[in-house]
């Protein structure tokens, strides 16, 4: 017989499902009712709006029940005022927790003002923003069909963590929103993104440094910055990307494709393992790129040398349309050339003009058929 499962009810605890009175208390305290028990929990949010105007930490260091689900039927709202969240680095924040599913719902951050106030370079605004949602040095997480709505900075972080699995998430936000990444991973091992939608106004999925075995499959992304490793070399001290498969992408519209990025200075952090399978782009600026000398905005760039080695990059079954006429740019690093590059089968093409390949530092080989032509 299956073991019962607890349920708690947001609304038993105070939550008020009208978006006008501030939930956050309610969500704290039935978070500490179903950590104190040591079996499976639900946490119930029926229908209706809440507000959660405070910044939230659920942690795991006193909870007896290693199977925590809220079962999400509403929306969660923060405040209109980004100033109230604007100084935190996380709006709904996950913290050495173990066995945690969030199951539906949405999340709405409200961020447009923040944006607006970034973009009128107003130096008036908080500098950064808040997570909508992050986990951090936690186990055994589980994210499906929830809906992340115009977060302030980043929709969705995984920092430090082993064994999550994101599927049927939909991300949006605007195409200028700055700083919007749809999901950030870095520090973990064994995540999996299925079958997920990202509109933002930066990387679609950024992958950070110590990011080992993730698998993303059946994604959607525009508008957007791609999918990109990276920015690595951003310190002399920095684990490695290892083991990552892209597969069944399509890009719509977006800055990037398929990016490998890191700043050109010394670092030994790496690149190694890496697959693009199965890749449509419809209509993207940059559909493959590796650029070892990345500086947005050419503002204090390092003028170095970048340390990150890159190596074993498989990119097969890539097809569809470039918005420029370079298609493919390696620009590798001098001193850790790129080696073991594999493009298998890639058709880009440009309206009006040729696609063109560009190489620096780039060793490899190329099977089958490939346009822009090869030049590695």
């Amino acid at each position: 017989m299956a073991e019962s499962t607890l349920i708690f009810n947001v609304l038993s605890f105070g939550a008020k499902p009208n978006g006008v009175i501030d939930s956050t208390q309610a969500f704290l305290d039935v978070w500490t009712a179903a950590c104190a028990s040591s079996d499976s929990t639900t946490i119930r949010v029926p229908q209706g709006r809440y507000l959660l105007r405070n910044a939230m930490v659920f942690k795991g260091d006193n909870c007896k029940s290693t199977d925590i689900t809220f079962r999400i039927d509403g929306t969660l709202i923060a405040s209109s005022n980004y100033r109230v969240l604007g100084q935190a680095n996380n709006w709904l924040s996950f913290e050495g927790v173990t066995g945690v599913s969030i199951i539906g719902g949405a999340l709405d951050a409200k961020g447009t003002s923040l944006w607006a106030c970034k973009l009128a370079g107003s130096t008036d605004c908080p500098n950064g923003g808040a997570t909508s949602l992050s986990f951090t040095n936690s186990k055994n997480i589980n994210i499906n069909g929830l809906m992340s709505l115009n977060s302030q900075m980043f929709h969705i972080v995984i920092n430090g963590c082993q064994d999550v699995r994101i599927q049927g998430v939909k991300v949006n936000a605007a195409g200028n929103s700055p700083n919007t990444d749809g999901i950030h991973v870095q520090l973990s091992r064994n995540v999996a993104i299925f079958n997920t939608s990202i509109k933002t106004g930066d990387d679609c999925v950024s992958i950070g440094p110590g990011t080992k075995d993730l698998w993303i499959e059946q994604i959607t992304c525009g508008p957007g910055h791609g999918i990109s490793i990276g920015s690595l070399a951003k310190d002399l001290e920095e684990e490695g990307v290892q083991n990552v498969t892209v597969k069944n992408a399509l890009f719509k519209g977006t800055q990037n494709g398929l990016r490998i990025k890191s700043w050109a200075r010394p670092s030994n952090g790496f690149v190694q393992g890496v697959q693009f399978l199965d890749v449509v782009m419809f209509n993207v600026q940059n559909p493959i790129v590796i650029d070892q000398n990345y500086c947005p905005h050419n503002i204090n760039c390092p003028a170095q040398v970048s340390g990150v080695k890159v190596s074993d990059v498989v990119y097969r079954n890539i097809q569809g349309t470039s918005a420029t006429a370079i298609a493919i740019k390696f620009d590798c690093s001098s001193t850790n050339p790129c080696s073991g590059i594999r493009l298998e089968n890639v058709s880009l093409t440009c309206r009006n003009q040729e696609v063109l390949s560009l190489c620096a530092n780039a060793n490899g080989k190329i099977v089958g058929t490939v346009q822009p032509n090869n030049c590695l």
